[in-house]
């Protein structure tokens, strides 16, 4: 086994047993594209030996993806076949793990209509909601992982001529970010995991009403909702099994409150989004919504991605990220929302996750937005801290908590 193969057979158990801790007898779905295949056929066969009962592995390919996109018009490719939905569902309700190994280049869709990629998310988002229900309130456990794509690395090392170390670069800085770079990944994953839980408990012991953001291009207040919760890395799924849903993660995140978010708010690293970057960008909210935005780069996707539904206006999740955390120290643009968004301070429009409010899980549609919560087929996370960021929190009395001063935590 050569060094590469043995940097992924270490990946894979980190994923297999941490991210997802497959449980004996379940069944696994894989989420890939033909890029990831080496390190597919490792999470498969070591998803097997630790008990799997099926592992189902969703293959996609980038060229074909893109001669779809180019070719096919806005209705047939927009449109979810009912055996897709029904095949997933089928999964769902038999308790289900998804692995989402993501590779594909950021830029993959770039130059194609927006109307008919806007389209294919509406269309997803409606299709799949069965889907986007039993994942946000984790009923069934998931993790996402990625895999070094040559077209991904040579974006991400455009100086580097030789395809084979560009990957190998990018699978190292990966294989950091997920700690599996330390003797002992597992415990790492651990102490880790305590850390950001502290910094958890003690935002909700705060209770602030509200977060204020101040840094250059930035002034916005957030509030949050009555009983919100702020959660760090890991959760339960509905059987009380623990698994890890990003990998890597440095946040520590919450819902914010759907009609109080006012003031606007700049990016600090390009957004990946529907196979297109969106750069240079700011949002102006006015009691929660977006009222006015521009782009120097991607302006109509992200046109289409505001015009999603009513909710992608909205803000749904508020996470708190370090400067001096390993991915942003580590001075790599990633171009891909799971690794950047660890590097910052970061917001998503659209969907909040019901776990970020008292017995929200519990809630319906109609209770979670009367609670404050935001409800959206899409949910899309975009980056906004740099190290000149200071964050308030404000209590309901008024007074201001220091929480992020120069773009680290205060306390």
């Amino acid at each position: 086994m050569n060094n590469f193969e043995e940097k992924l057979s270490k990946y894979a158990e980190v994923i297999v047993k941490i991210g997802a801790n497959v449980q004996k007898g379940q069944k696994v779905w894989v989420n890939c594209t033909t890029d990831a295949l080496p390190l597919v056929y490792k999470v498969t066969e070591l998803a097997y030996q630790v008990g799997a009962s099926d592992v189902h592995v969703k293959l996609t390919d980038d060229k074909l993806s893109r001669f779809h996109a180019e070719y096919q018009s806005k209705e047939i490719y927009s449109h979810i076949p009912q055996w897709v939905i029904d095949e997933r569902n089928d999964y769902l309700d038999n308790n289900v793990v998804f692995i989402h190994i993501l590779s594909s280049s950021p830029n993959l869709f770039a130059g194609i209509d927006a109307e008919k990629l806007g389209a294919l998310t509406k269309n997803a988002g409606e299709a799949y909601k069965h889907y986007r229900t039993c994942i946000m309130t984790d009923v069934n456990s998931w993790t996402i992982a990625s895999y070094p794509s040559a077209d991904w690395a040579k974006l991400v090392f455009p100086d580097e001529t030789d395809a084979d170390i560009a990957q190998e670069k990018l699978l190292d800085a990966i294989l950091k970010t997920v700690r599996v770079d330390k003797a002992d990944p597992v415990k790492a994953w651990e102490e880790h995991r305590k850390n950001l839980t502290e910094k958890a408990d003690f935002l909700n012991d705060k209770k602030f009403v509200a977060l204020h953001y101040t840094s250059k291009g930035t002034d916005l207040t957030v509030g949050l909702p009555k009983n919100h919760i702020w959660v760090a890395a890991g959760s339960k799924n509905a059987k009380g099994v623990d698994f890890l849903p990003n990998m890597p993660t440095e946040e520590v995140f919450t819902a914010g409150d759907r009609d109080r978010v006012d003031g606007y708010v700049s990016n600090k690293k390009p957004l990946s989004y529907q196979g297109n970057i969106i750069d240079n960008f700011k949002l102006t909210f006015e009691d929660g919504k977006v009222v006015d935005f521009e782009a120097e780069q991607g302006y109509e996707i992200l046109k289409q991605l505001l015009d999603t539904d009513e909710g992608s206006r909205r803000i749904g999740e508020v996470a708190l990220v370090p400067n001096d955390s390993p991915i942003s120290n580590s001075g790599l643009l990633y171009y891909q929302t799971l690794f950047d968004e660890n590097a910052s301070n970061h917001l998503a429009l659209g969907a909040a996750y019901p776990t970020n409010v008292k017995n929200g899980t519990k809630m319906t549609e109609k209770e979670l937005e009367k609670a404050h919560i935001n409800q959206s087929i899409s949910h899309v996370d975009f980056m906004i801290g740099d190290a000149e960021m200071d964050i308030d929190g404000i209590l309901e009395d008024g007074t201001r908590v220091p929480v992020f001063r120069k773009g680290n935590w205060a306390f």
